[in-house]
């Protein structure tokens, strides 16, 4: 399998504008709304999608249940989300989230690793 980047990573959060200011001012990121409520898209400076890491601020959910999901989530953009579940699951993780379409985003799937870290898997679309 080839190397593979880092293509979003989000931030879970109970009080969406206490974190929005937090990152505006120590980063000067830009927050936009996107998508369903209480969903935001941050910019973090690099308007080249290539060499940017597209972000999310998000209400706080419960990837794994029962255990608010704490720190950055992190997503890597793979070829086939399929192929990399299975291989996951060959490798002794476990599913979190069974493949899922994000409409004109991609399809997405959240495994958790044998040590209990959560990772996101997208195939996105090439709709750019």
């Amino acid at each position: 399998m080839p190397h593979t980047p880092i293509a979003h990573f989000a931030i879970n959060a109970f009080d969406l504008p206490r974190a929005r200011e937090f990152y505006e001012a120590v980063f000067g990121w830009e927050f936009s709304e996107w998508g369903p409520p209480g969903f935001f898209q941050i910019e973090t400076g690099s308007r080249d999608r290539f060499a940017r890491v597209q972000g999310a601020l998000q209400e706080r959910r419960e990837l794994v249940e029962g255990t608010p999901t704490i720190g950055f989530e992190c997503t890597v953009a793979v070829d086939d989300v399929q192929v990399v579940v299975g291989a996951a699951v060959a490798s002794g993780g476990t599913v979190l989230l069974e493949p899922t379409t994000i409409p004109d985003v991609g399809e997405l799937a959240f495994v958790r690793d044998p040590e209990g870290n959560v990772v996101g898997v997208m195939r996105y679309d090439n709709s750019d």
